[in-house]
């Protein structure tokens, strides 16, 4: 079986273990009154789950393929890849979800998108850094002010 029908099949038995979840246990602990709302919060997570299996049912039966193109990822020569790049962004992103509450939204966001486009090659850092600035901002205030979910904007030393 081909690389990508191997991680189609991986990603299926998680998107189904996510599925369950969303299906059968998240709603068990909703209040009383949540339950007469035409959307719960497991509602996203639901839909997710079916296109996500959806996906990998049709990376798995083969639809989408087409002939062999040259640009096509041969796992034979995976170490010809970049490699280093994808580890790092994975090892940021780890960093960057353990430093979100500690360090407040705005810095580690600002922090991750910065070093995210450093990771991939971007040297101009003036732009680098306002667009950091402007997303993280930009992302604060929708989540923040209008649908109303806190999220810590500053580190705790500093009143967040």
């Amino acid at each position: 079986m081909a690389l990508d029908r191997w991680i189609a099949l991986i990603l299926l038995s998680i998107c189904l273990a996510y599925g369950y979840t969303a299906w059968f246990t998240m709603d068990a602990g909703l209040a009383p009154f949540m339950k007469r709302n035409p959307i719960w919060p497991s509602t996203f997570p639901k839909v997710l789950s079916i296109l996500a299996v959806i996906a990998c049912l049709v990376v798995l039966s083969g639809i989408e393929k087409s002939e062999p193109k040259e640009a096509d990822i041969d796992y034979r020569r995976l170490h010809e890849y970049k490699l280093g790049q994808a580890i790092m962004l994975l090892g940021l992103m780890v960093a960057y979800a353990l430093c979100l509450r500690p360090v407040g939204f705005i810095f580690s966001t600002t922090l991750f998108l910065f070093l995210g486009s450093f990771i991939l090659g971007e040297r101009k850092w003036i732009l680098m850094i306002t667009v950091a600035l402007i997303a993280t901002m930009v992302v604060w205030y929708l989540v923040q002010q209008v649908l109303g979910i806190y999220m810590r904007p500053l580190p705790g030393i500093l009143g967040g």
